[in-house]
């Protein structure tokens, strides 16, 4: 999963998510829905209030943990929206990293 949240004139924020596991999900969640809805969010929140972490040239986070808890019957596009918010806490310097 990749969310690069810049026009052509802005300066460049690539995320590269290489795994996310979502435990305690029933298997019928749209996983490309949830995909879309985080990399949609994330973008506006990148493109809103940019990533202060990067600013000084980037960072790379192995971890983030401390993801808030979410109902098993949360719809795709919640669990997308309150991911990406959780992962821009982080690069912002508000989350848990590890």
């Amino acid at each position: 999963m990749g969310v690069n949240g810049t026009a052509p004139d802005e300066p460049s924020v690539r995320v590269d998510i290489g795994e996310l596991v979502l435990d305690g999900f029933g298997r019928d969640i749209d996983a490309a829905r949830v995909s879309a809805s985080f990399q949609a969010e994330l973008t506006r929140l990148v493109r809103e209030h940019g990533v202060p972490l990067a600013a000084d040239g980037g960072r790379a986070l192995d971890a983030l943990a401390g993801l808030p808890p979410l109902p098993a019957d949360a719809s795709a596009r919640r669990l997308g929206q309150e991911i990406a918010r959780a992962v821009h806490a982080g690069l912002s310097g508000r989350g848990e990293v590890r």
